[in-house]
């Protein structure tokens, strides 16, 4: 039996000129889970998707931000929630407890993740056979660890994200395109780190991106990090040129990894 169940669709409304945004709650093993679908209804479906992944704070306004930026270039974007009933943190402490209670069971967390890919990949608007993962912090390292654990993805991509497998690393001539967008100031992900997952992509033969950012520090995409590190006193900074360079990479990435057949038009 399929773990999703899709519970109803809350609202749809308009953002701005052909970009649509619509409430998901949907269901994973009896508990109820909270997404957010962004697309451009003008685009010709069907459309590629992604799944987006929140940082360690949660499904809040960010992870929903990137998810419309995604919608305006062209894809469906999928903001999930791999905490439940879309929860947010505002302390660290409790940021911390719920991603390590999320990610307690490596299984389970993979069901949740698939079952949010089963109901994206389900939707007449969305091409099946053209689906990546991108995620932030926390969610970068999820989906680092999908592609490892040989998810149904094409593509995924992690910005500041933890490189570490959490089980087992990436088979050889795994199928899974790779970018990592890493700080390299960033001391959540140590030098060691890194050595070690370019030596885990060349062991694997991986179709990989790895680009380390001169003096970047964790959260480096998100415009709030600034505020969250005074008020915390957390090894977080926004790096303006980091994020936009970032970004412009994403997108060759996901046009060359889900548009094959564009870029040989062209």
């Amino acid at each position: 039996m399929k773990p999703l169940l899709l519970l109803l669709t809350l609202m749809t409304f308009a953002v701005q000129a052909g970009l649509i945004t619509e409430e998901r709650r949907y269901e994973v093993n009896g508990k109820t889970y909270r997404g957010y679908l962004a697309l451009d209804d003008a685009a010709p479906a069907p459309l590629p998707g992604v799944l987006v992944v929140h940082e360690w704070w949660g499904h809040n306004d960010y992870v929903r931000e990137r998810a419309r930026m995604l919608a305006e270039l062209g894809y469906a974007a999928f903001a999930i929630d791999m905490y439940g009933d879309g929860k947010t943190a505002t302390h660290p402490d409790q940021a911390g407890a719920f991603a390590k209670a999320s990610l307690a069971s490596l299984p389970k967390a993979e069901q949740r993740f698939n079952a949010a890919l089963a109901l994206l990949a389900a939707d007449s608007r969305v091409d099946g056979s053209r689906l990546a993962a991108i995620g932030y912090c926390y969610g970068g390292g999820v989906v680092l660890h999908m592609a490892r654990a040989g998810a149904q993805l094409q593509a995924v991509a992690s910005f500041h994200g933890s490189l570490a497998p959490k089980a087992d690393p990436l088979p050889a001539h795994s199928p899974v395109a790779i970018a990592v967008f890493n700080g390299a100031a960033d001391p959540l992900v140590p030098a060691e780190q890194v050595t070690a997952f370019r030596e885990e992509m060349m062991n694997a033969n991986a179709d990989h991106l790895l680009v380390n950012y001169e003096g970047a520090l964790h959260a480096f995409t998100n415009p709030d990090a600034d505020r969250t590190a005074a008020e915390f006193g957390l090894p977080l900074a926004y790096n303006q040129a980091a994020d936009r360079d970032s970004w412009q990479r994403l997108q060759t990435f996901l046009k060359e990894k889900l548009e094959p057949e564009n870029e040989s038009a062209q």
